[in-house]
């Protein structure tokens, strides 16, 4: 699959839908509500190896506040420098989280907008990463960075789909196994949205 290809695929959206591992509605999103969630943006990072792409992800730390030790993409909430801008912010995350040089990505598009149970609505974009590169990875935030095959996340037999009732409250959220690794929540939801677009080789 060709960067051109999944640009197309990307197009496609016209950005305004919203998917999310809790139930929400739309009043929530409202700017002026006080349960709005945190505006942010996470780079889902494609790195255009020779014979296969792949996905770049990290392992959070365990001392964090939100999500630790967890799987996730490069990313987090906007600051004031990033003007509003999705790119802008998923760009300077992933260079203080992971150190990779902005201008060794190519954006090709966007992913549906994702809410979260922990309040943040992340918007995903998706860059074509080029090697070499090199990451050095801020240890604070970062205890890993490692890459899993593209045709392993477009596969539906690797997705896992599971409900449950948390505080009261229905979740749904999916899952990935990737060795030891468990690929779940928000970051795995943003995989499956990847995998769904991807596959639509419709005109």
């Amino acid at each position: 699959m060709t960067a051109e290809t999944i640009a197309g695929r990307l197009a496609r959206r016209d950005g305004t839908a919203l998917r999310g591992d809790v139930e929400f509605s739309a009043s929530p999103l409202a700017p002026d509500s006080p349960t709005a969630p945190v505006p942010a943006a996470v780079l889902v990072p494609l790195v255009d190896r020779p014979g296969e792409m792949t996905v770049l992800l990290t392992r959070r730390t365990q001392h964090l506040v939100n999500h630790p030790g967890q799987i996730s993409f490069p990313g987090g909430r906007f600051d004031p420098e990033d003007a509003g801008d999705p790119v802008v912010c998923a760009l300077r995350e992933t260079t203080e989280e992971v150190g990779l040089d902005a201008e060794r990505v190519r954006v090709l598009g966007r992913l549906d907008r994702y809410v979260t149970g922990t309040g943040f609505l992340i918007t995903p974009v998706v860059g074509l990463v080029r090697p070499p590169f090199t990451l050095v990875p801020d240890p604070f935030e970062v205890a890993d960075v490692f890459e899993v095959p593209l045709a392993f996340i477009l596969d539906p037999a690797n997705h896992r789909h599971h409900v449950c009732v948390d505080g009261g409250r229905s979740r749904s959220f999916w899952a990935m196994n990737w060795g030891e690794s468990l690929i779940w929540g928000a970051t795995a939801g943003m995989l499956v949205n990847l995998s769904e677009v991807l596959a639509d080789g419709g005109g």
